[in-house]
C-alpha cells in the first residue's frame, strides 16, 4: 500500500512546498484538490502542469490522484436541470480527467456532496449521464474514476457501497469504480469498515481507499482504531493508494500530517 496525503490539509504552503513536506514525512503521494490551485485548475495551461510534475519528481513525490473535483469554480451541479449549469459541469469532469493524467495521477475521487443532490428521477439520470462522460474520458486516459460513497445529510445520494455499486454495474464501464471512506462507511455501512472492505475488494470494483476518523480527526487522532481496516486490507491484497483526508487539522495542518502517517505507517510495520 501507498500512502498518500490530500493536499488541502498543507494548502497554506505553496504546492513546491507541500511536496517536499510530505514527502520529508514518508508520504509518497500527494491527492490533490484541484480547488487548491486555483478556480481554473482542471484547464490550467501546459506549463504549469510542466511546473506541478517537476516540483513532484525533486521532491521525490508523486501525485497520486484528484479528489473534490467540482469545488471549484462555484455554481457546478451534476443533478441540475439547467443546461449550462451541466454542461459546464461535465466540461469540468472532463477537463479533470485529463488534468489528472497529465500530472501522473493514477485515480480521480468523486465526492463532492452539494453538487451531486437530488430530488427526483430526472436528477439522477443527468448524475449517472455525467458518470458516463468522465469514465468514458477516464478510460481513455487510463485512470480510474471512482464514486465515493458519502454520508447523509451532507449528501442525499449514493451513501453506501452498494448503491455505488448499482451505479458503477449499470455504467459497465470499468474505469468506473467504487473506492471506501472511512468516515462515511462508519456512518453508513451496517457492518463494521473491514468487513465492508472483504466483501467489496473481491470484487473487482474497488480502486481506492481514504482514510479519516469519524471525528472528522485523521486517523490515530479520535476514537476509530484502524489496525482491523489494514489488516482486511492487506488480507484482500490491495496494493493502491491509501489517501489521509482529515477535515479538522489539530493543532494544524502539518502536524495532522505527521501524526497520521506515524499512525499509520506504524500499523504497516506491525502487521496491524
Amino acid at each position: 500500500m501507498k500512502l498518500s496525503l490530500c493536499n488541502e490539509v498543507i494548502r497554506e504552503l505553496s504546492f513546491e512546498r507541500q511536496c517536499v513536506l510530505a514527502a520529508g514525512l514518508g508520504y509518497r503521494g500527494l491527492e490533490v484538490a484541484p480547488f487548491t490551485l486555483g478556480d481554473d485548475a482542471w484547464c490550467m495551461p501546459a506549463s504549469r502542469r510542466a511546473e506541478i510534475r517537476r516540483a513532484c519528481t525533486d521532491a521525490g513525490i508523486a501525485v497520486s490522484g484528484l479528489h473534490w473535483l467540482l469545488a471549484a469554480p462555484a455554481g457546478l451541479s451534476i443533478t441540475t436541470s439547467d443546461r449550462t449549469v451541466w454542461q459546464k459541469s461535465v466540461e469540468v469532469l472532463r477537463g479533470s480527467v485529463e488534468l489528472c493524467a497529465d500530472l501522473g495521477g493514477d485515480y480521480l475521487v468523486h465526492g463532492s456532496p452539494a453538487q451531486r443532490r437530488v430530488a427526483d428521477a430526472g436528477d439522477r439520470q443527468r448524475a449517472e449521464e455525467a458518470w458516463r462522460i468522465a469514465a468514458s474520458e477516464a478510460g481513455q486516459a487510463g485512470v480510474a474514476y471512482c464514486l465515493e460513497p458519502l454520508a447523509r445529510p451532507d449528501c442525499n445520494f449514493v451513501n453506501t457501497l452498494a448503491e455505488a455499486a448499482e451505479v458503477v454495474r449499470r455504467n459497465g464501464n470499468p474505469a468506473l469504480c467504487l473506492m471506501i471512506d472511512t468516515l462515511a462507511a462508519s456512518l453508513e455501512e451496517s457492518e463494521p469498515i473491514a468487513a465492508a472492505i472483504r466483501r467489496w475488494m473481491p470484487t473487482g470494483l474497488m480502486a481506492h481507499v481514504q482514510f479519516n476518523d469519524r471525528s472528522k480527526r485523521g486517523p490515530g487522532q479520535g476514537d476509530d482504531r484502524f489496525a482491523p481496516v489494514v489488516k482486511a486490507l492487506k488480507e484482500t491484497g490491495y496494493n493502491g493508494w491509501v489517501a489521509m483526508e482529515p477535515f479538522v487539522y489539530e493543532p494544524d495542518g502539518p502536524t495532522c500530517a505527521a501524526r497520521m502517517i506515524g499512525y499509520v505507517a506504524g500499523l504497516l510495520e506491525q502487521g496491524a
